[in-house]
């Protein structure tokens, strides 16, 4: 499977819990219900699962190398980190970006210790 695009991102926990807590926080829209579940609204989990939306962007971004972006900030509430039966992550896209990127298979790996967590996204086709 040719490799399109990586993208990795790098969450400071503590800050990113400060910004989930404030009333208004763009942040309730981005995570699904099901994510929210299965990070049981830890902030570590989350900002884990941030990261992965992010690294996905910065996949997404590195594959279009040269042309103009398809989507900005909505990209993000689009992509769900869901968890196989033995917790694996995986994203799972849908809505317009599912459509931009048919055929293209997302891979993910999200990490979490102390005060970061971080995630590491690689694009590729079928």
């Amino acid at each position: 499977m040719p490799v399109i695009g990586i993208g990795t991102d790098l969450v400071h926990v503590p800050s990113f819990a400060e910004q989930l807590a404030l009333p208004g926080t763009g942040f309730a829209g981005v995570f699904t219900s099901g994510e929210r579940r299965d990070a049981a609204d830890r902030p570590a989990s989350l900002a884990a699962r941030w990261a992965a939306k992010e690294a996905f962007v910065k996949a997404w971004s590195a594959s279009l190398h040269g042309s103009a972006p398809v989507m900005g900030d909505e990209a993000l509430a689009q992509v769900e980190v869901v968890r196989d039966a033995w917790d694996r992550p995986r994203l799972r896209l849908f809505g317009e970006v599912a459509r931009h990127l048919s055929g293209v298979e997302a891979h993910v790996s999200l990490s979490h210790d102390a005060d970061y967590a971080s995630a590491y996204v690689v694009l590729s086709v079928e």
